[in-house]
């Protein structure tokens, strides 16, 4: 694996130039719009780099993005890898590894996600602070590169204490409704039974959805400090569930996505 990652941070070195990202962003579904804000430099779309997964859902573009944000260099991904795609967890995490080649310090997630929270209503926001791990594989299974990280790496905080405060912060200087809670990730595609809100809220949960974890797992495999935040598209309260379509969800991604945005752009200044 760590050749297949070095020969495509070559590819990529070879492409953007003297350009050195500080900064990884990895938008989730609904949640490209953050790209507008991003002065662009260069795009490589992800099926012109060597060895890098192709996102098979067509409502994310599949993009690898360069450029200044907040006067801070990043690389950010329009549109993710799920497991539900049928990709191998390595394959998942994969551009997380490059990204780090190419020299990112810090990684910034977003996803969309569902409620189990009755507290926390569709159209807020929720900074990450921890998360249950229900997907089925692990993206360190297998022999460990030392190069790339520790056999056994450290999950005490997954979630950088320091910017989960400094985004509550934001959040509240500019009113938007920003909840810190736990995020539980599961496989998918098919959205939770009732019997599995339930289950998911008794363990702790407060969000589920189809993502992020194991992008957070190598991520802190690989000593980046991330922070994560999702926006709640749909709520899984059992006592009042009712059916829920995509076009819904992402309706609710695209009206949050400004209030991500604006905490995502000033975090990222300040980071």
């Amino acid at each position: 694996m760590l050749e297949s990652i070095q020969h495509t941070t070559a590819y990529i070195k070879s492409r953007i130039g003297d350009f050195e990202p500080e900064v990884g962003i990895i938008l989730g579904t609904g949640l490209g719009g953050l790209v507008n804000e991003i002065e662009v430099e260069k795009q490589l779309m992800y099926s012109n780099i060597p060895d890098f997964p192709i996102s098979t859902l067509e409502f994310h573009s599949g993009k690898l993005i360069f450029g200044t944000l907040a006067g801070v260099k990043v690389v950010a991904m329009q549109g993710r890898l799920h497991y539900y795609e049928g990709y191998t967890m390595q394959q998942i995490t994969f551009p997380v590894r490059v990204m780090k080649m190419l020299g990112i310090k810090t990684l910034f997630v977003s996803n969309a996600s569902g409620s189990l929270n009755p507290a926390f209503k569709k159209g807020d926001l929720m900074v990450i602070a921890d998360h249950i791990n229900l997907q089925p594989n692990n993206p360190l299974i297998g022999r460990n590169d030392t190069e790339l990280g520790p056999r056994f790496p450290d999950m005490s905080e997954p979630y950088k204490r320091s910017m989960i405060d400094k985004a509550l912060t934001i959040a509240e200087a500019n009113n938007i409704t920003c909840h810190k809670g736990v995020y539980v990730a599961v496989t998918g595609p098919n959205l939770e039974t009732k019997a599995e809100y339930n289950y998911l809220r008794i363990i702790g949960g407060d969000a589920v959805g189809m993502s992020t974890v194991p992008e957070v797992i190598v991520a802190n495999h690989m000593g980046l400090p991330v922070f994560a935040i999702s926006v709640l598209t749909d709520e899984g309260f059992t006592e009042v569930l009712t059916p829920v379509s995509l076009d819904e969800i992402l309706a609710v991604a695209y009206e949050a996505e400004p209030k991500l945005t604006l905490i995502l752009k000033q975090l990222i200044a300040v980071c």
